[in-house]
């Protein structure tokens, strides 16, 4: 998605919780039809590790002839994720690639010195009504990387390592988790995780960076005893 401009974030009680420092109400914006809520930057938070923006695309069905155009824009000296759940977007950038995004896959694009992309619904989807559900990220580069070649690099579901512990499942993005690391080879060092936890479990998070969070898309999560709702994202102290 391209920068879009209006108002921070707002940042809400974190009811004083020991484990949590901030709990980010993202801001909402409407892109034709489409909503994108926008985590990161806040005032009080410009980023989390390497992590610069970060946007919940949706739920959103559009209907027949509606659709997804996110016209060509340039992106320089970051990273950005694309990650869907539900629905299909076409990608075309200015190396030549073209490519319609499916869930599940993580789309790693590395401007460096520069792309030129767009992000639209397939031409041949537009006439019945899509359900479209994801996340895209933007990564800051380290000093040393902003000025690389500028690439796009597709890894498929299949590929990525399938988290199946007791009640908590899901796939691992970019980094190392429990043991397996993913195969997305990204310039800035992170972990990026979709779990999914059933009621009642939990999950530890690697204590190790120095900056953490987590996003929570659906249902409510508990943390040391503080409740917090979902589209929520919560920083760790």
């Amino acid at each position: 998605m391209s920068f879009f401009p209006g108002k921070d974030p707002e940042v809400g009680d974190a009811l004083a919780s020991d484990q949590i420092e901030l709990m980010v109400i993202p801001n909402a914006k409407d892109i034709g039809g489409f909503q994108v809520r926008r985590a990161l930057p806040t005032a009080k938070r410009r980023l989390v590790g390497p992590f610069i923006f970060f946007d919940r695309m949706g739920p959103a069905i559009l209907r027949a002839g509606q659709a997804l155009d996110v016209r060509p824009h340039p992106h320089i000296g970051l990273s950005t994720v694309t990650y869907l759940f539900d629905g299909k977007i076409r990608h075309r950038d200015s190396l030549g690639t073209e490519m319609v995004i499916q869930p599940g896959d993580v789309n790693l694009m590395t401007a460096g010195r520069g792309i030129v992309h767009s992000e639209r619904t397939p031409e041949e989807l537009r006439g019945a009504p899509m359900s479209v559900s994801g996340l895209q990220t933007w990564l800051a580069l380290p000093d040393d990387k902003e000025e690389v070649a500028p690439v796009f690099e597709n890894t498929g579901a299949l590929r990525l390592p399938e988290i199946d512990a007791e009640g908590v499942n899901g796939r691992l993005i970019i980094g190392d988790f429990q043991g397996l690391r993913s195969p997305v080879r990204a310039d800035s060092e992170t972990l990026y995780a979709d779990l999914r936890l059933a009621p009642g479990a939990s999950v530890k998070i690697p204590a190790d960076a120095e900056e953490r969070a987590i996003y929570t898309l659906e249902g409510e999560v508990s943390i040391s005893g503080d409740v917090f709702p979902a589209e929520r994202l919560l920083v760790f102290r």
